[in-house]
């Protein structure tokens, strides 16, 4: 999983304070879109995804400022990973379209 949290690391030093902003505006519309996933293969993902737009959220409404940049940054760019519709393994692929976004999200996590 070095790979993942390398590919993690690096997008998430390209999160600019004008992303994050972009991000906050489309985060509604996104937590609708990520309920739509419904692969049985990652039956958190749903779950994981919206506590990662809910970190962003929290820290651009300053509920909390406590948190390191480089956390909320990996947060904003997993929720933006997950949202692509062009990415590593195709989303329209049944059963694996979700594998790339399911291993981004567990290397934010983790």
């Amino acid at each position: 999983m070095s790979e993942i949290a390398d590919f993690v690391h690096h997008g998430s030093a390209t999160i600019t304070p004008k992303i994050l902003k972009d991000v906050l505006k489309n985060l509604p519309l996104w937590k609708i879109e990520f309920t739509q996933f419904g692969e049985p293969l990652f039956p958190h993902l749903i779950d994981q995804l919206e506590f990662l737009a809910n970190v962003v959220e929290d820290f651009a409404e300053g509920k909390a400022d406590e948190l390191p940049l480089i956390t909320v940054a990996a947060a904003t760019f997993g929720v933006i990973y997950a949202h692509r519709k062009v990415d590593l393994i195709p989303d329209s692929i049944p059963g694996f379209g979700h594998t790339d976004d399911s291993a981004v999200v567990r290397c934010v996590l983790i």
